[in-house]
């Protein structure tokens, strides 16, 4: 077989689509899912912001285009790249729920790139960036008083049962004591409260009683948005 039959025979194995279809593909997924990263950048909060993860967004959208593309309406292609990707473990767990719903975005956007649904990808792309941005900027579904955690160690022979509930009364709507355990050799004792502040709670001045009562043993008031390992 010369060279140029050859080529005939690729060209013939890749006319369902051209290399028009490929560069679009590719192109459009990419900025496309640069929309998603910097959606993602700029609604989110806390501490476990990943630039590696927003370009793995990136770079997904690109790759579920491309794959498409190779299936194309072809069956047989189909299961065989699920076979292919099902030998394949991911072990990094993701972080925040909401983190799995920009991979899906990511992954939806690149299908509709690679299966040439262009004007869908690009309206889908916008209108849900657009939706993400208006619940972030007016904090949708979020409780006017947050959920904390609050950790008090105190001496292992003192007793906490009913302690700390006038303090409690002062500056808490609710609390519920969700741990307990001893620390340091069991010299000492860590309770784990899951409290709601009152909207005028003096913070500094809850910690300091709590201090005064647990003889100034270690009292930590875990605020902010993130999840904590208790």
């Amino acid at each position: 077989m010369d060279f140029n039959s050859l080529l005939a025979a690729l060209h013939d194995s890749t006319e369902v689509f051209t290399i028009q279809d490929i560069v679009l593909t590719i192109t459009l997924s990419f900025a496309l899912s640069l929309i998603i990263g910097w959606i993602y950048k700029i609604t989110h909060r806390g501490v476990s912001y990943s630039q590696s993860y927003v370009q793995t967004l990136v770079m997904m959208a690109m790759v579920v285009g491309i794959v498409m593309l190779i299936i194309g309406s072809n069956i047989a292609r189909a299961f065989t790249l699920v076979g292919a990707l099902s030998i394949v473990r991911f072990r990094n767990a993701v972080k925040e729920t909401r983190d799995v719903g920009y991979i899906f975005f990511a992954m939806a956007i690149g299908m509709a790139c690679g299966t040439r649904f262009y004007l869908l990808a690009v309206t889908a792309t916008l209108v849900i960036a657009a939706l993400i941005w208006v619940m972030d900027r007016y904090d949708f579904f979020s409780k006017e008083a947050a959920v904390q955690l609050l950790k008090i160690r105190l001496p292992s022979d003192m007793t906490y049962r009913g302690l700390f509930d006038e303090t409690f009364r002062r500056y808490v709507d609710r609390y519920d004591l969700v741990a307990m355990e001893t620390v340091l050799a069991g010299t000492l004792t860590e309770l784990v409260y899951s409290v709601e502040l009152k909207r005028n709670a003096e913070v500094e001045a809850f910690l300091r009683e709590l201090g005064e009562l647990n003889q100034n043993n270690k009292v930590v008031l875990v605020t902010g948005q993130q999840e904590a390992d208790l």
